[in-house]
Parts: C-alpha cells; sequence; structure tokens
C-alpha cells in the first residue's frame, strides 16, 4: 500500500511539472491544477454501490436528464460492458417550458444529445461546480438555433440551465472526473422532455414539439434496447443513431448536418429490436388514447420546474411544469430529506402571470414568463487567445472542444429585464481569471466557496442562511483533475 501511495505521488509530480512547462509556469493555472473543489473524491458510499454494481470507480459513466420528472440519471458501465443506472439525482431548478431551446435569450433548457468532454468541466464557475452541456449541437446549428453557457451547475438557479445543490453537482463532477481518468473522451449528455414512455407521448400529443421528440425518441430506444451509449450523427437537419457504413461503400460514411445523408445501415439486429420496441409503445400509446387519456395542459407563463422533495421544503413552494403541474405530490415529500443545501435565494416556479414583463419562446410555440425575479446569469468575455492548463492539456491528449466558464450573478429588481445582463466587474490582474474557458466568472478567483458534504455520508450541520444539509466531508484523499489526467496519458 505504501509502495503504491509512493509510486502515484511520483507520477502526480511528474505530470505537474510536465503541466508547469506546458503552462508556461503560470501560477493562476497551476492553482487549477490543485482545486479544492473540483478533486474531492468519490464517497465511500458511493463507490460501494459501484462495487456491488460490478462498476469501476473509473469506468465510462453517461447521463440522461428528464423536465417534466425533475431528475438526472448518471449511469455507468459495469464489468460485462453494458450500462447500468448507478443514481438518481432530483433536479432543484430549471428554466423555460418542455421544448429544446431555440434563441439565445428564451430561457429555455436545451434537450438532445450532447458530448461532454474534460475542456468543458468547469472547475472555477461561480455556481460551484459545473460543466457545460456543448450547446449547441450540429443539429441545432444546422436549424440556426442560437444559445451559450448552458450549463449543468450547483447553486438551485436557472435562467436557461440544469441546476442541481452543490452537494449534488460536486458528486456528479466528481463521477465524470473519474471517467476521464479511466480514459473516457467524452461522456454522453442525453436531455429529455420527459421519460419517453407510452404514457408521456400520449398526454403531450399535440405539442408542437412531438415531431422532434419523436426524432429523439429513437435515440433513447437505442439506448433502452442495447444499453450502449448510442452513436449521434447528423445529417438532412435529422439525428442519425448508430449508422455504420453500407456492405458495399468502400469508406466511413461522412456526416453533415445539413447536407444530403450518406449511405448507411443501422445493423439488423439492432434495427430490429428497436423496431419491435417501437411498434409495441405505438401500439400501447394509441389504446392510452382511445380509453380517453387527457391532453397535457399548456402551462402558458410557468418558468421551468423543480423537483418535489425541494419544493416541499419551500414557502408556497411549487413544482411548475415537473411532475404535472403545480402543487402536486408536495405532501408526501415533506419528510423526505433534501439532497444538500437549498441557498435562501431559490425561486421556485410560479403560475401563469397576466403582465409579463418578458417573452418566453418555447421551441414552436409562444409563451410568456414572470416577471423575472430570479437571479440573473451573466456573462464577460476573456481574452480567446489565453488558453487555461486544462483546456490545453485536454488538447494536447486527444480531446477536442473548448469550455465555457459558468456566468456570475446578481439579484436584479422586478422590474422588465433582458434576457442577459451584463454585469460590470471590477479590473483584476489577468492571472485570476479562469483561463479554461472563453468566458470568466464575475467573482474574484480568490473569494471561493467551501467544499460541500458528500451527499452519501450521513447528516451535516447546516450552513449559515441555507436549508440543512444532507452528506458530511467525504475523507478519502484524492489527486488533482489535471495532475492525474496528464498522468494517465
Amino acid at each position: 500500500m505504501i509502495y503504491r501511495s509512493l509510486i502515484r505521488a511520483l507520477f502526480t509530480s511528474v505530470a505537474l511539472a510536465a503541466g508547469v512547462l506546458l503552462a508556461g509556469c503560470n501560477s493562476d493555472e497551476i492553482s487549477l491544477a490543485t482545486n479544492a473543489k473540483a478533486n474531492q473524491p468519490v464517497s465511500p458510499k458511493l463507490v460501494a454501490e459501484m462495487e456491488a454494481k460490478d462498476m469501476d470507480l473509473q469506468s465510462p459513466m453517461l447521463v440522461r436528464l428528464f423536465k417534466q420528472e425533475a431528475e438526472l440519471e448518471v449511469w455507468k458501465q459495469d464489468r460485462s460492458g453494458r450500462f447500468a443506472l448507478l443514481k438518481t439525482y432530483p433536479i432543484c431548478r430549471w428554466s423555460g417550458d418542455l421544448g429544446p431551446k431555440v434563441r439565445e435569450g428564451d430561457r429555455q433548457a436545451p434537450e438532445g444529445f450532447y458530448a461532454i468532454t474534460p475542456a468543458q468541466m468547469n472547475p472555477q464557475s461561480a455556481y460551484y461546480l459545473s460543466f457545460n452541456t456543448g450547446y449547441p449541437n450540429a443539429y441545432d446549428r444546422s436549424l440556426g438555433h442560437s444559445g451559450s453557457e448552458l450549463m449543468v451547475h450547483g447553486d438551485c438557479s436557472s435562467r436557461g440551465c440544469y441546476a442541481m445543490t452543490d452537494e449534488q453537482i460536486a458528486e456528479i463532477y466528481s463521477l465524470g472526473r473519474e471517467s476521464f481518468f479511466g480514459g473516457q473522451r467524452a461522456f454522453q449528455f442525453q436531455a429529455y422532455p420527459f421519460r419517453m414512455t407510452p404514457i408521456n407521448m400520449a398526454r403531450h400529443r399535440n405539442n408542437p414539439n412531438m415531431p422532434f421528440w419523436k426524432m429523439i425518441k429513437e435515440g433513447y430506444d437505442h439506448f433502452e434496447v442495447t444499453r450502449q451509449e448510442p452513436k449521434v450523427d447528423f445529417c438532412e437537419k435529422k439525428y442519425v443513431f448508430d449508422a455504420e457504413k453500407a456492405p458495399n461503400a468502400k469508406r466511413e460514411p461522412v456526416f453533415e448536418a445539413s447536407a444530403k445523408c450518406p449511405a448507411y445501415v443501422i445493423p439488423d439486429e439492432l434495427a430490429d429490436a428497436v423496431r419491435e420496441k417501437q411498434q409495441e409503445d405505438q401500439a400501447e400509446t394509441a389504446k392510452l388514447i382511445a380509453r380517453g387519456t387527457p391532453v397535457a395542459q399548456m402551462n402558458t407563463g410557468i418558468d421551468g420546474g423543480m423537483n418535489r422533495v425541494f419544493a416541499s421544503k419551500l414557502p408556497d413552494g411549487s413544482t411548475g411544469l415537473s411532475e404535472g403541474g403545480e402543487g402536486q405530490g408536495l405532501s408526501l415529500s415533506v419528510f423526505a430529506r433534501a439532497p444538500g443545501t437549498i441557498p435562501s435565494h431559490v425561486n421556485p416556479p410560479h403560475g401563469p402571470v397576466t403582465s409579463p414583463s418578458e417573452p418566453l419562446v418555447a421551441s414552436m410555440a409562444p409563451a410568456t414568463a414572470p416577471a423575472p425575479t430570479t437571479r440573473v446569469a451573466s456573462t464577460a468575455p476573456a481574452p480567446q487567445s489565453d488558453d487555461g492548463f486544462f483546456s490545453s492539456l485536454a488538447r494536447k491528449v486527444g480531446f477536442g472542444g473548448t469550455a465555457d466558464a459558468t456566468a456570475s450573478t446578481q439579484p436584479i429588481p422586478p422590474a422588465p429585464a433582458k434576457p442577459k445582463m451584463a454585469e460590470a466587474k471590477p479590473p483584476r490582474p489577468q492571472a485570476s481569471i479562469p483561463k479554461a474557458s472563453k468566458t470568466s466568472d464575475t467573482r474574484q478567483a480568490t473569494a471561493r466557496p467551501p467544499l460541500k458534504p458528500s451527499l452519501s455520508d450521513g447528516p451535516a450541520a447546516p450552513a449559515a442562511n441555507d436549508t440543512l444539509v444532507a452528506g458530511s466531508q467525504p475523507i478519502v484523499p484524492a489527486n488533482s483533475f489535471e495532475s492525474r489526467f496528464s498522468a494517465v496519458k
């Protein structure tokens, strides 16, 4: 054990030394390699759960997210090579409506398939920790959809993002970090309006987003049938899943989102299994419609949702568009423990307003948003020529992409507001700007919040002005993200 620890320490030292050379001895970038928040270990309890499910700590992972249920799932590849569900996290807050994001400032949280690389992990987020979803992908861009800085982050405050508690994002971040240590180049992020079941398809049958939802359901079905990460391509402004070279083709098909689809095939066994599942789902959906399953109400004016375990802890809390609408199912959640700190500034979803101050565009159907009482995400550009240690190292070992720092926040008065507000920022030395991204947080890098306890290790004392926290500080040591990743390479 001592020998193994010495070897690990040696590898870490070598990796950090190499990092100094690559970063040009930039002290701020080296501090990024030892960021305590980003290097919190996976809790012993969660590691034990992985072992019980025949998973390795550093095996590949995959994330699925559902707006209506307000749940985020983390899947890990087990030793048989198939993905299995490790843990489901209730989402503290998401904004907008059911449906994909269309334009910058529409408050919509994205839906679709995205790839998260190490460069998209943001250890210096103003929202504790975060990762960039990668929106817009090639499909989004082919339709002219716009938007930036769409994150999964902490702080339970959302304006087009998916917000968790700080404790939750710390655990999710650590799971992603360990998967990268194990050699995974990117983990897949699948975002859906709801679980793609017959009952939900029947309830939302008249929603104008249904053609898009049926298209991404194809990828959902591929994963459900195979328990393997579906390969995603784009052509003719649509998604294509698990495409392979045609039998007589001399080269692999080349896909471009706006171009005509090349010749490709889907393996027969997979295509047959997916077709069988879809036929069963369609038959069940038709039966539910024939039995009079009511159409889901179009909740115009309600901004996003919140899992009921969080809504039940707030005065006049509402689930909004999650779990079927305002006030439903809260009574049974009062006795459930909130998975992490609920900040005092949390603004739960509200019902329709009579005088909206801001238009809300939800894909194909216009809607209205409530008066902006939530905190507003804002960004300040950093010099694009500055590349952080993490991003530089990620590219050198073969990872693409750039990291977009999560935007800072400030409260705004209840008055008409633009989709995003610029925030004045005092000058500071360039070395204090997080260089792992194109934009930086407006908070000083030195004013870092304390570490959050693990979700899996029992109760802890509540933070000042916050609701009771679940969990305690993990004690298993871990090396830094960048140094360990460098050592692996």
